[in-house]
């Protein structure tokens, strides 16, 4: 396919993440819900399910812009000079490049939101004061390395899937994949990934909440991996895996479809 330019990547990536986050908060609060360490109904069962949709929202955009505009930048940087063959490798480099970018703007909304969700605060403002009066500016980028161990190896195994698959279809049909094709590639892509990553994301989660059932913090990423298996052994670490994977299938669909169509859309106004 031809090249995508920087700006197309940026607004059609900005638009494609804010509307999966906001269609899908929801299943991603009982996620959040299933894997605090107090259990599901005292982090808040199925009330209040849009805690935290402002900090979502307030990263969405940005952080998908960046991601897109960082993944197309050096997708085609290194794809030029490349053998073909190779090109699944670029897909992979070229994301990793795009999560390390997005997880600047990322990990910072997902700390406030990830609290919210829990209920241990009430409103966006308090859980930011919170964070800066008792850890300081770098309190918003606890869980920095662990979210990226979780993007990296979740965009290793997505974008070759979903771009190998796009190129499958095109060479089958013989002609370019249609917007509701792109999006079930990504649908499926997301899914896998998502089912895969869940024992990251879980470590994230605890993370990002702070501290356990009794109040004991967790002191960074090998000590909370041992706590959780004490918890329930290795089970404890697909909690969630449900609404997860289902909403990565479902915002996989969206938001590949979303970004091919307000690629096109864009593209043919300013390209």
């Amino acid at each position: 396919g031809k090249e995508t330019s920087f700006t197309t990547a940026l607004l059609a990536g900005g638009c494609a993440g804010t509307s999966v986050d906001i269609a899908l908060f929801p299943l991603d609060t009982i996620k959040t819900r299933l894997q605090d360490p107090r259990g599901f109904a005292a982090a808040g069962g199925f009330k209040g399910v849009y805690n935290g949709l402002g900090s979502a929202a307030a990263g969405s955009a940005p952080g998908a812009a960046l991601f897109f505009s960082t993944y197309e930048t050096t997708k085609n940087y290194l794809t030029r000079s490349v053998d073909e063959k190779y090109h699944s490798g670029c897909y992979m480099a070229a994301s990793s490049a795009g999560e390390i970018a997005a997880c600047l703007v990322r990990v910072p909304t997902e700390n406030v939101k990830q609290k919210l969700q829990a209920g241990l605060f009430k409103t966006t403002g308090e859980t930011i004061n919170h964070i800066l009066k008792t850890q300081g500016a770098s309190g918003f980028y606890v869980g920095y390395m662990t979210t990226v161990a979780r993007e990296i190896p979740f965009s290793f195994i997505q974008f070759p899937i979903y771009e190998g698959m796009k190129k499958r279809i095109t060479k089958y049909q013989g002609y370019e994949v249609t917007t509701v094709q792109s999006s079930l590639c990504g649908s499926v892509a997301g899914g896998f990934s998502a089912a895969v990553t869940t024992p990251l994301d879980v470590v994230k989660t605890r993370l990002m909440l702070g501290k356990d059932a009794q109040g004991v913090a967790y002191k960074g990423a090998m000590d909370t991996i041992k706590r959780i298996h004490a918890e329930g052994g290795p089970s404890r670490f697909l909690s969630g895996v449900g609404p997860r994977t289902m909403w990565i299938s479902i915002g996989g669909c969206v938001f590949f479809g979303a970004y091919e169509g307000a690629k096109s859309a864009i593209g043919g106004m300013i390209d």
